[in-house]
């Protein structure tokens, strides 16, 4: 009798399926529920949420019979210590019967392992990543954050950086990266080559390129906001591995147990003992066209270091409080020495953010939350380049770009009912920004310099919609007051999901964004141009607050393992800046206002089938740039239009190997094409007239996880990447140095992409 009504409680929450349930054959064979998971939701096109935690260790195994959705579910139960909670017939909660593990809202995934497991796409139109579970991606043998990014649909980086990518048609500047509620101005690790944010300690990334939340301010482009694990664990865990880059570790480990635990983890080069094959390749495409390409001393450093500390305190279960601290911290010490001219130049570059934060979740009852947070952001940029003749130093050039970002904010989160729910919060920011050139020969010459204050105050509300059977709509509106530009600026803010059909969704989302601080970009004296962009803030005058609007829409379909995402936009930037280029009038050297006019399309298809996921994505973009002053005033390609790209991969996977092979495409960056003159080299054509050939490169890359032996916790996890396979030559930059002044040959600086890189990586897990 007690077995029968343990079997009655066990299938009871799946009586609300209908009795007349489609019936697939379906097997496993001990395998991870991860795993098993993804295979259920392309079957029964139905959608899991869950805590990762409950799931570490668990396997399932089936043998191959058909079998409908409540009978999969039920067999799961029993081997497993979980319970299912299904919601709208298509969701399924996760919970564990052994622990508190309770999950309270769920939220509604529309595509799950969207290229690769570990990557999903939100209801919201967002893309949330969590690195610790991202399945392979071709060229990575770690799960770097920003590079996880730009296989997504309209992301591009004609640079090939990491943090240096366009979204929809935007610039480098206005991308807004947060970590634990902190602004991090930091473009990455070997001038962006790398990502600046260890993903072993990244627990989860939220990716926004339309239809943000009105939450969000600050930059029009996209947001990327990264945070770590705020739960306390019962037992120490730790991690530790290299890579042909840098070695790292992390540790996670209770203090007192249930109440307070400390996440702590350190990343650095190594390439002052050893410079590895690596190493060589980032380090060539760095340098190429500079001084230091050629240099040989043995005494140079080029490093970088990073680590994070959290701390996480719930002295109850209605209170939960961090702190957190972050610092990136990159140098370079480079002397190139000629003994022919008895001449000898020097590079010295330091660029450190340091940043810290604190938050306070409060559940004033089951319907209302609150959520606090402080933080404070310290970005630091020092160069000097030093030209020495004869043992005397004749001149130094400098760069300076200091930032002090600090800001409160408060969230207070209202639950209606099921249906319905409010957001309301308020944010104070305080951004002093200031930056210098100056150049000493003789004397000491102030090129260029300036120093501001802004203090922003916003009001932000939205409010949320849930229907199933009509359709989510969420709609708010971010007031701001600009204090020291006496400006306020209002961002209203739409996003409607909209299930037309049972595998056909609409989705629509519409948005006004302003920003006021950006980066300028002079190359002036240093051949190096390698950190020439330097922050500065909006004046109201010369660099008036930028301003962006954009709507989108798109359909997804879903149907038996088949996956189709089309998004259209068009997006408008106003108040933009960019410098007169100086080959077209080498004395006006002034900052030129304008506007930006992008249209586009993202297509992505996937299929998966028999352990085997593959994919495609193509974006079509088209940006036409006018500035005041500049090519007559008529409108010409933007600099960084990528009208045309595709990315596919192919990824495999059985038991503990996993491997990927995935190809780029795209059309080559626009150019200002130059002819030979009577005095050199002339710009008569127009701006942004010619195009780069076209790029594009195939990557590979394979991992193998394993256990040291069968009783112990000891495990690890091997991998070897290659990118640029067939070791294609892209040129990926033209650009022409000696134009600042008539005195000055005009010389044709050509760039190009990593040749042939091989990396190899080793990690162990307790």
């Amino acid at each position: 009798m007690k077995k029968l009504i343990i079997c009655f409680l066990v299938v009871l929450p799946h009586l609300a399926f209908s009795q007349e349930e489609a019936k697939f054959y379906i097997s496993f064979n001990s395998e991870t529920l991860q795993n098993a998971f993804e295979i259920i939701e392309d079957v029964y096109n139905v959608r899991f949420s869950y805590y990762d935690a409950i799931l570490t260790d668990k396997k399932v195994s089936l043998e191959r019979e058909r079998r409908s959705l409540s009978q999969v579910l039920t067999d799961i139960e029993i081997q497993t210590s979980l319970s299912f909670e299904i919601v709208d017939n298509r969701y399924i909660i996760v919970n564990s019967n052994n622990s508190k593990d309770k999950i309270e809202e769920l939220e509604k995934v529309i595509i799950n392992s969207y290229i690769t497991k570990g990557i999903s796409k939100q209801k919201d139109g967002s893309f949330k990543i969590s690195p610790t579970n991202l399945g392979i991606l071709p060229g990575l043998t770690e799960p770097d954050v920003l590079e996880s990014i730009q296989l997504l649909p309209g992301v591009v980086s004609p640079n090939e950086t990491a943090s240096g990518f366009l979204v929809r048609g935007g610039k480098l500047d206005q991308n807004r990266f947060i970590w634990d509620g902190i602004n991090i101005y930091h473009k990455g690790h070997l001038f962006g080559m790398i990502s600046p944010f260890n993903p072993n300690a990244t627990k989860n990334v939220t990716f926004i390129n339309k239809g943000s939340h009105s939450r969000y301010g600050e930059r029009v482009s996209s947001v990327i906001n990264m945070t770590t694990s705020t739960e306390i664990e019962d037992e120490l865990k730790a991690q530790m591995g290299f890579n042909g880059i840098n070695a790292d570790a992390f540790i996670d480990a209770p203090i007192l147990k249930g109440k307070l635990g400390i996440q702590a983890s350190i990343r650095s080069s190594y390439t002052n003992l050893y410079q590895s094959v690596t190493f060589d390749r980032l380090a060539n495409k760095v340098f190429e066209s500079t001084k230091i390409e050629n240099g040989d001393n043995p005494d140079n450093d080029f490093s970088f270091l990073d680590f994070n500390i959290k701390l996480n305190y719930k002295p109850n279960a209605k209170n939960s409080l961090f702190a957190s601290l972050i610092s990136i911290d990159n140098q370079l010490d480079y002397t190139v020495n000629n003994s022919v001219s008895n001449e000898a130049f020097t590079d010295r570059m330091s660029i450190k953010n340091t940043g810290y934060s604190l938050g306070w979740n409060k559940e004033w009852n089951t319907n209302l939350k609150q959520i606090t947070n402080v933080f404070f952001s310290d970005y630091k940029f020092d160069y000097n380049y030093i030209t020495i003749e004869n043992n005397q130093q004749t001149s130094d050039f400098e760069k300076r770009n200091l930032i002090f970002d600090s800001g409160i904010s408060t969230e207070f989160k209202q639950k209606i009912n099921d249906n319905n729910e409010i957001n309301l919060g308020y944010q104070y920011v305080l951004k002093d920004v200031g930056y210098a050139f100056r150049n000493t020969s003789n004397l000491e010459f102030i090129l260029d310099q300036d120093e501001s204050i802004v203090q922003t105050h916003s009001l932000y509300a939205n409010y949320d919609y849930k229907n199933e059977k009509l359709f989510d709509i969420s709609f708010g509106g971010r007031m701001s007051y600009f204090d020291e530009l006496d400006t306020y600026k209002f961002e209203p803010r739409l996003l409607l999901h909209k299930q037309l059909f049972e595998n056909f969704r609409l989705q629509l989302s519409g948005e006004i964004k302003n920003q006021i601080i950006s980066e300028i970009d002079e190359t002036v004296i240093s051949d190096l141009s390698l950190e020439n962009r330097l922050w500065r803030l909006a004046d109201g005058n010369d660099f008036p607050i930028i301003n962006s609007k954009q709507v989108s829409l798109g359909f997804i379909y879903i149907n038996n393992g088949w996956t189709f995402d089309i998004d259209n936009y068009y997006k408008t930037l106003d108040n933009i800046t960019a410098l007169s280029l100086g080959f077209l009038n080498p004395q006006n050297s002034q900052f030129n206002l304008g506007d930006q006019t992008i249209y586009g399309v993202d297509v992505f298809l996937r299929k998966r089938f028999n352990g085997i996921n593959s994919w495609v994505s193509y974006s079509f973009n088209n940006s036409e740039s006018t500035y005041r002053n500049l090519n007559n005033d008529e409108s010409f390609t933007s600099r960084s239009n990528v009208i045309h790209s595709v990315t596919t991969s192919v990824s495999y996977k059985i038991s503990n190997f996993q491997m990927a092979l995935g190809w780029r495409w795209q059309t080559g960056k626009p150019y200002t094409e130059s002819t030979l003159g009577v005095n050199g080299l002339e710009f008569n054509d127009g701006i942004n007239t010619e195009r780069l050939p076209d790029y594009h490169r195939l990557d590979f890359s394979s991992t193998y996880g394993f256990n040291f032996s069968e009783t112990s916790r000891l495990k690890g996890k091997v991998g070897l990447s290659i990118r640029n396979v067939y070791n294609r030559n892209n040129l990926i930059s033209r650009e022409y140095l000696g134009n600042n002044d008539f005195n000055n040959e005009i010389e044709v600086i050509d760039k190009f992409s990593l040749g042939f890189t091989p990396n190899l990586m080793f990690r162990v897990y307790w």
